[in-house]
């Protein structure tokens, strides 16, 4: 899967999130910006909403938020976090400035043609909007690669949405994601990933929990995006900031994934030229243990030596119960042409 100039088949997506981890302000959505060049993910993930359009008058907080804000309600505290169509454009010039891909969640339809202003590479789709046929219906439209998180969906709900996607033509990648913040590591269930893969070709993780090692852990699962919080302070007033890594601790997080990247290797069983030189001089061969003559050849007449001269053991059966076509000394290789 292509995503801007990154092939998903080459190399693991390392996606930083800032989402609302700038606290409003352009300044820290540039040092985080920065920050994430600098720790080596590739690329940055904004999110663009409008409180007022998103959120019903009778929306509630989600338990994990109550005690990390101090808005009287869900659609004050988000409209701390808007972005103006003007911070977009400047974010993600500064975004493009550093190398980085630029991705960002919409959570609205309205919200689709700014994601589009912007000059996004894909668009991500956060786990409650696998089920919005209607902002999937304009995501789609954009002709940008999707990005689906499935966090807190059934599994009929997510073959619902794969079987929908499938009939578009988009390219789009399941993200195995578990919404809880942060997520504890005995409930992660990676194995997921493997499941996911039995749908689509690319998929990911989502990762919300806050341990270093579950983005390695995710790659050696199958994952080839990964995507997880940066923040400037794990213990900052904010939503999400609780489920983020610190740049240090990201760069630690990248490090692990690369590493898991390069163990896990590529599908498709040979033997490997590290491995000639080993397989030449320890794999075994056919020896007789005594003279053989003018009589069918018997187990008991058969040893194995190294290295794997003349007739190797798969091919057993065209020796066994053969006459040799010469006499056969002790010690003496079996050769193919030794019988009829």
């Amino acid at each position: 899967m292509k995503i801007g100039h990154l092939d998903t088949d080459q190399r693991v997506l390392v996606i930083a999130e800032i989402g609302v981890n700038h606290d409003g302000s352009i300044e820290r959505a540039f040092q985080l910006v920065h920050q994430a060049r600098q720790i080596g993910a590739d690329a940055v993930k904004l999110q663009i909403f409008n409180a007022d359009r998103l959120v019903h008058p009778s929306s509630r907080f989600a338990a994990y938020q109550q005690n990390r804000t101090d808005a009287v309600d869900p659609r004050e505290m988000l409209k701390r976090y808007e972005l103006s169509d003007q911070a977009l454009l400047r974010i993600a010039d500064e975004v493009r400035s550093h190398g980085l891909l630029l991705i960002a969640t919409p959570f609205s339809p309205e919200d689709v043609p700014r994601l589009v202003g912007i000059g996004c590479d894909a668009v991500k789709i956060a786990s409650p909007d696998l089920v919005n046929r209607l902002l999937l219906r304009h995501a789609c439209q954009t002709g940008l690669p999707l990005i689906v998180s499935t966090g807190a969906a059934t599994w009929d709900e997510i073959t619902t949405a794969v079987q929908w996607l499938t009939a578009r033509p988009i390219d789009f990648a399941l993200l195995h994601c578990v919404s809880s913040y942060p997520t504890p590591l005995e409930e992660a269930h990676l194995v997921w990933i493997e499941e996911l893969a039995r749908l689509v070709k690319v998929v990911g993780y989502s990762d919300h929990t806050d341990h270093v090692l579950t983005g390695a852990l995710a790659v050696s699962s199958g994952a080839r995006i990964i995507e997880k919080h940066l923040t400037y302070d794990r213990h900052a007033a904010g939503p999400d900031h609780a489920a983020s890594l610190e740049p240090e601790a990201f760069r630690e997080y990248i490090r692990l994934i690369r590493l898991a990247e390069q163990v896990r290797g590529r599908s498709g069983r040979r033997v490997l030229p590290c491995e000639q030189d080993v397989r030449s001089v320890s794999r075994q061969g056919l020896v007789a243990k005594r003279d053989i003559s003018s009589r069918p050849i018997e187990w008991d007449d058969l040893t194995t030596r190294r290295p794997g001269q003349g007739v190797t053991q798969t091919l057993l059966d065209r020796v066994i119960g053969h006459v040799p076509v010469r006499p056969i000394q002790t010690g003496q290789w079996i050769e193919a042409d030794d019988v009829a």
